[in-house]
């Protein structure tokens, strides 16, 4: 059990972040912090001014940022600490799992921020996203197989029509020469029969 914890846990840490904005009125430097609901709030001493792109190695004494579950997201955020009024939010979200590509998930919100996590654990093809895939594939599979056997039927008939119409047409050109034969067949008669009578005439 304690193993089972242990390798579903997924541990996030912030690679970078560049903040476009701040939100206190007075002259000083921000303090922005990281939260998700239940935990406590993550400081970012480093991250000062605005327009900087701050990159961070994952070793630094506030990392790793947060901890995940295969399958459950948290309610996270990005803040800003203010003097006299309620903190100011750049913006919240859900961090899932399965949202992660390749281990990093960018989050970027207009006109205040650009952060990229990594979490080596996490990938877009566990938990629910992998289940969907799984779907997905099993569907196209499923469209693929009929699509075989429309195809198939639709050669079968197309071949059965093509030879009804031979078979018809052979019928058809039959009884052409046969009438063709019959109609030979009678004008010869009728020559035998006009020749007896000159002869007899002749006679």
């Amino acid at each position: 059990f304690v193993l089972t914890g242990i390798l579903s846990s997924k541990f996030v840490s912030l690679s970078s972040l560049k903040i476009f904005t701040t939100h206190e009125w007075l002259p000083t430097k921000p303090t922005i912090y990281f939260h998700c609901q239940g935990a406590n709030e993550t400081i970012l001493p480093d991250v000062k001014e605005k327009n900087f792109l701050y990159i961070f190695n994952g070793e630094e004494s506030w990392q790793p940022l947060m901890e995940l579950s295969e399958k459950k997201c948290r309610r996270c955020g990005l803040y800003e600490h203010n003097t006299f009024k309620p903190d100011d939010v750049f913006d919240e979200w859900e961090m899932c799992a399965n949202k992660f590509v390749d281990g990093k998930y960018v989050r970027l919100k207009h006109n205040e921020f650009n952060a990229t996590f990594v979490c080596p654990q996490c990938t877009a093809f566990g938990g629910e996203c992998f289940l969907y895939v799984l779907r997905m594939n099993s569907g196209m599979r499923r469209q693929t197989i009929l699509l075989v056997v429309m195809s198939i039927f639709a050669a079968a008939v197309m071949a059965s029509g093509v030879a009804a119409v031979y078979k018809y047409w052979r019928k058809r050109k039959r009884e052409q020469d046969q009438a063709r034969f019959l109609k030979l067949f009678e004008e010869g008669d009728d020559l035998e029969d006009e020749l007896a009578l000159g002869n007899a005439i002749y006679k």
